[in-house]
């Protein structure tokens, strides 16, 4: 079971949702953990600092990237010349690629000091990934991860995150097996085939996967907090925060 957490916002977290991940963790040990970006709500010492302390206490192994928040936004001169030093004070490099025993994950920073909410991915990482799953054992379940979704719909105000070169990195990681790619951003859970929406020619579907906010009290709309599980089959299930229980319990995508 990978279990897909995103959007952590600690600077707005609440309690009761860290304490039910943690029970979660406890009671189904995952395999592996991965965190689709913002992690904090203003990029502050404290706030990374209590990030790493829950991520820590779930005895999992995990893969993290940044998100937009995970930058100053007010700071300009740190934004500037400095943006990532304290997310790297604790989580180390902005792209990291982690094996365990069914699932290849690589990560991928899609954030950029000049933007504020918009994604950005360099033809250089779409080679990158491409060469890191060309290499990835063919038993492996092959996800990447990136903050700002690589489809969303038109309608919605968040369209212009979508990075730019979203359509040829998908077709690029999909024609090296990619399964998923997972992100975070908009804090509404979502699921789309990229392989029908982009017409990849793929012989084999994409998925582009959305989580919710997990632990913040920044939630979108009528959405509660929630995240994704992906369980070695290949099934996705969606986890939502039940205020009367105090858990979090499946949800139909």
């Amino acid at each position: 079971m990978l279990l897909h957490l995103s959007d952590l916002h600690f600077g707005t977290e609440r309690q009761v949702c860290i304490e039910a991940i943690q029970t979660f963790c406890a009671q189904h040990r995952p395999e592996v953990i991965v965190v689709s970006g913002d992690l904090t709500q203003r990029a502050k010492l404290s706030q990374f600092y209590r990030c790493k302390q829950f991520l820590e206490s779930l005895n999992t192994p995990y893969v993290v990237i940044p998100g937009n928040h995970d930058i100053p936004l007010y700071q300009l001169w740190k934004r500037t010349f400095r943006p990532f030093t304290l997310y790297q004070l604790f989580f180390g490099s902005l792209e990291k690629t982690l094996m365990t025993q069914h699932f290849y994950i690589v990560g991928q920073n899609s954030i950029r000091r000049r933007y504020h909410t918009r994604g950005h991915i360099s033809l250089q990482q779409i080679q990158k990934v491409s060469q890191l799953l060309s290499i990835a054992p063919q038993d492996k379940l092959k996800i990447v991860t990136t903050h700002q979704p690589f489809f969303i719909e038109p309608t919605s105000k968040h369209v212009k995150d979508r990075p730019i070169l979203a359509r040829l990195a998908a077709k690029a990681w999909g024609e090296k097996d990619a399964y998923a790619i997972l992100h975070g951003h908009l804090h509404q859970v979502a699921v789309h085939d990229l392989n029908q929406i982009f017409h990849l020619g793929l012989s084999h579907p994409l998925y582009d996967v959305i989580a919710a906010t997990a632990t913040s009290d920044r939630l979108h709309g009528a959405q509660p907090n929630g995240f994704n599980v992906l369980h070695i089959d290949g099934s996705f299930m969606h986890y939502v925060f039940d205020e009367r229980s105090k858990s979090f319990v499946i949800k139909e995508i």
